[in-house]
């Protein structure tokens, strides 16, 4: 099975800042998350291999699971571009329209939609069939998430915008030899010490 774990809370996400490339720490909260999620996984999901985002608030919720962390670049935050750091509602109207119905927008400087499937698609079909006889979490963000969700659906990057992803939330996807299966989407409650 593919566990898909966003990374905790940051200052920047915490604001409803778009946070692609910006390379944040967790903050308390996202660090009290990640210790919960390190928690939730250990116990159900012993001897799991981890996988991770290079960027450090993916990286600090993978080593709260386990010391043993692969980096995958592939899974790295779509690339914002000249809009990383800039708050939601400060994205020009038209252009957040076109954004959201045109995969192929890019943000200015930035990575569109299909070019982010190109890059995570073919890392999920590497772990494919050692899927199917182990767990693997990855430890990454929304978009890549999303990605690897249509990905598990069989739909394109256009969904992606009908998809919500809670901070520190899990998806699990169930790999067998017909396929893969979406079995949850957007786990919270090993989050509920924190809320």
């Amino acid at each position: 099975m593919l566990i898909l774990l966003r990374h905790g809370q940051t200052t920047a996400n915490a604001q409803s800042l778009l946070q692609g490339r910006i390379d944040l720490d967790l903050d308390a909260v996202g660090q009290q998350q990640a210790a919960l999620c390190g928690q939730f996984i250990r116990q159900h999901f012993p001897h799991a291999r981890i996988v991770s985002s290079p960027l450090v608030r993916a990286q600090q919720t993978a080593l709260a699971i386990s010391p043993h962390v692969e980096i995958d670049e592939r899974f790295i935050e779509l690339d914002y571009g000249s809009w990383d750091g800039v708050a939601m509602s400060a994205i020009d109207p038209v252009q957040w329209a076109g954004w959201r119905s045109d995969p192929h927008f890019r943000p200015p400087n930035g990575e569109s939609l299909v070019e982010l499937d190109e890059r995570v698609r073919p890392a999920l079909e590497e772990l494919r069939e050692e899927a199917m006889e182990k767990h693997i979490v990855i430890v990454s963000h929304v978009s890549p998430i999303k990605s690897a969700v249509t990905w598990a659906l069989g739909t394109g990057p256009e969904s992606t915008w009908r998809m919500h992803l809670d901070r520190a939330s899990m998806c699990r996807v169930a790999v067998t030899a017909r396929g893969a299966t979406l079995a949850s989407f957007n786990e919270t409650g090993h989050l509920l010490p924190v809320g």
